[in-house]
């Protein structure tokens, strides 16, 4: 299995490397180590260090606590991330003799604003978040001491509700997600182009004409929890023009795998998906809703709503079976509205396929091509 991520010019640096640095900062204090306005961070895998800026730092609680704050400098206009303030708590622990060294000595737990996973509780925190943090730590927890980390967002509760955080079962703040130390826009023309040259290379390595265009981090990441033997490629909010190239580089099937949140605008012939461009999920929604005689009442309170996840709530209250028919004609609509856009600029038989999962991370729909390869993802 292929797997492209698409990737645009670097803009700054990502989460993870701020909340490493508010860390860092944090417990030099705490054994004693003198306050710099500035941490290095040692980047996995990678030979290099990334300077990242410190507010302050201070002692609390007698001395057994200190606190590392910082501002996160994401290089990014639209990111929701960009100045936000971190805050890092760190406390040692003995490691009692009577209790078994834990492999990593680090306790990471989520603050205030932090997001956590809604069925079990924990912290919401990437594998490279976690690996930033024990590279640029463990070197200075003392001998016989674990380290407890508190994390927080002063903001992240608030910020977190113009996410889709909850559609993905994250609560009460902001993950800390992030896959590598920079930042790239999902909205610049660059990305398009880097795109381009990824499927470029895709179809060179003995490609049997099929991919699977996953949407976002969570659309991947579900992806990969399948053994798709097809090539994926992460993509950002170009979609319509990656549809087009796909057909100018004479690839048979593209498979649309992604959250019904962003596939939706597609059937609304919204074809570059970024929200701070064009958002009119509801709205397409309530369209198809009157195509199937939605009750005027019923269409007034789905109007009303601000995501689509609680759209299909009321939907299923309110009839089980027409809902399902109303995201299953939403599944067929992304198709045929998909292979309209490519062909106003190629000319192509190329087919389109979508398959729509939910914020549960199940897959729920498929189109009518779409149900020709769901069986790839179960």
């Amino acid at each position: 299995m292929y797997i492209f991520q698409l990737l645009d010019l670097k803009k700054g640096f990502s989460l993870p490397l701020w909340v490493a640095g508010a860390a860092r900062s944090a417990l030099k204090k705490l054994v004693g180590l003198p306050f710099e306005n500035y941490e290095l961070i040692k980047i996995p895998n990678e030979k290099k260090e990334i300077k990242i800026e410190i507010h302050s730092v201070g002692l609390l609680q007698d001395n057994s606590h200190a606190l590392g704050i910082t501002f996160a400098k994401s290089g990014l206009d639209l990111d929701i991330t960009q100045n936000l303030e971190i805050w890092a708590i760190a406390s040692l622990e003995k490691i009692s003799f009577n209790n078994l060294v834990p492999k990593i000595p680090i306790n990471i737990i989520a603050g205030s604003g932090v997001g956590i996973k809604e069925d079990t509780s924990e912290i919401c925190i990437s594998n490279f978040a976690k690996e930033v943090l024990y590279q640029n730590l463990l070197d200075i927890i003392p001998e016989g001491s674990n380290l407890k980390l508190e994390i927080i967002f002063p903001k992240g509760a608030f910020l977190a509700e113009r996410t889709s955080n909850k559609s993905f079962g994250i609560v009460d703040g902001l993950s800390i997600i992030g896959t590598s130390a920079e930042t790239y826009s999902s909205a610049s023309p660059d990305q398009l182009e880097k795109a381009k040259t990824n499927l470029a290379k895709l179809i060179k390595n003995d490609f049997k004409g099929e991919v699977v265009f996953v949407i976002g981090e969570n659309g991947l990441n579900l992806a990969k929890t399948y053994n798709v033997n097809l090539p994926i490629i992460k993509i950002g909010n170009w979609i319509g023009p990656l549809l087009v190239e796909a057909a100018i580089k004479k690839v048979k099937t593209v498979i649309l795998f992604g959250y019904h949140g962003k596939l939706i605008k597609l059937a609304g012939g919204i074809f570059h998906t970024h929200n701070h461009l064009a958002d009119a999920r509801i709205e397409i929604l309530v369209y198809l809703a009157v195509q199937e005689k939605l009750p005027p009442e019923k269409l007034f309170e789905l109007s009303q709503l601000n995501n689509l996840e609680d759209a299909l709530l009321l939907l299923e209250r309110f009839n089980q079976s027409l809902a399902d028919k109303l995201f299953q004609n939403l599944s067929n609509m992304i198709e045929k509205r998909s292979f309209t856009y490519v062909n106003r600029y190629v000319k192509t038989d190329m087919e389109i396929a979508s398959i729509i999962f939910d914020r549960k991370r199940k897959i729920r729909w498929a189109g009518i091509y779409g149900k020709k390869y769901i069986s790839y993802f179960q």
